[in-house]
């Protein structure tokens, strides 16, 4: 089929296999770097916002909590304030009312929590089991479905690392009576030393930076389409004015004179390749010329 083809054809055929090999291979590895440039911008969000939660937490720790501590011995009721759960969740509910904020999440998302807002779904509970069962394992990421919302997330374990913990946490008796008082006796007990009990996970809007990457990635394949569209017509015109349209003339002189017309010229000024054919066609019809006049006298 193709040696029937015209040279024209058979280098558009060529150009084309190259283009659309050249946009597949530029769109696989484009949309790849995309990728990982939007789930890179993700985990900066992810990681300054965990990070936040986490002097929170230190500053609740060791400022609020000494201050308010002896209140949980003599209210009637519990001051949640002074504990660092508390404390982040609280802030980070706050910034949440920013809009631009409203689809970002931050859970201690824990197994058996005193206060059930933060009971892990089933979704946390096997994170917070895989940091069990992998102990060197210090943090995880990946997508999930939120209410309204894909999101990304990373999640760290959280662990008792203070036995100053245990006092609200380790049996009913232990406890302070406010928190009895409120939280009663079913929940947030049994915890043990280094025991990991919780995950830390913060959770950002994926849809919108996906969909940036996905746009940014068309309109890049779509320069890339047009810049190698033009390529391709600048090489079919330069190819049809310096080679076919010759060739075509060469081939046309060539059959004229093949009839016997010998009024009639190879003509091509050029010093390329063609040119240099179009004068070696035009020795051979002078030596025809002359073998003819020479076998006709």
């Amino acid at each position: 089929m193709l040696k029937d083809a015209k040279l024209g054809t058979k280098f558009n055929l060529f150009l084309m296999t190259v283009f659309i090999g050249g946009i597949l291979v530029s769109g696989i590895a484009l949309s790849r770097v995309l990728e990982q440039a939007a789930q890179q911008e993700m985990t900066s969000r992810a990681l300054l916002l965990i990070q936040s939660m986490n002097s929170v937490r230190t500053y609740t720790s060791e400022h609020i909590n000494p201050l308010l501590a002896p209140r949980v011995e003599t209210e009637p009721t519990f001051t949640p304030e002074t504990v660092p759960a508390y404390a982040a969740t609280e802030v980070f509910e706050d910034l949440r009312k920013n809009s631009d904020y409203s689809n970002f999440f931050y859970k201690e998302a824990t197994l058996n929590p005193t206060n059930l807002r933060d009971k892990a779904d089933d979704f946390e509970a096997k994170l917070v089991e895989r940091f069990r069962s992998e102990p060197g394992l210090k943090e995880l990421s990946g997508f999930r479905s939120l209410p309204g919302t894909e999101s990304f997330y990373i999640a760290r374990p959280l662990a008792i690392t203070k036995e100053s913990c245990l006092q609200c946490h380790s049996t009913p008796e232990a406890a302070p009576k406010s928190q009895i008082t409120t939280y009663g006796t079913e929940n947030g007990f049994g915890w043990k030393l280094n025991e990991i009990v919780a995950a830390q996970v913060i959770s950002v809007p994926s849809g919108e930076i996906l969909n940036n990457a996905q746009r940014s990635l068309s309109l890049v394949m779509g320069i890339l389409i047009a810049i190698f569209t033009i390529v391709i017509l600048l090489i079919n015109l330069l190819l049809r004015r310096t080679i076919i349209r010759r060739i075509r003339r060469m081939s046309k002189v060539a059959h004229e004179v093949s009839t016997g017309k010998m009024d009639i010229d190879f003509v091509d000024d050029t010093n390329d390749e063609i040119g240099a054919l179009s004068k070696a066609f035009g020795r051979m019809k002078s030596s025809y010329e002359i073998a003819m006049k020479f076998i006709n006298q």
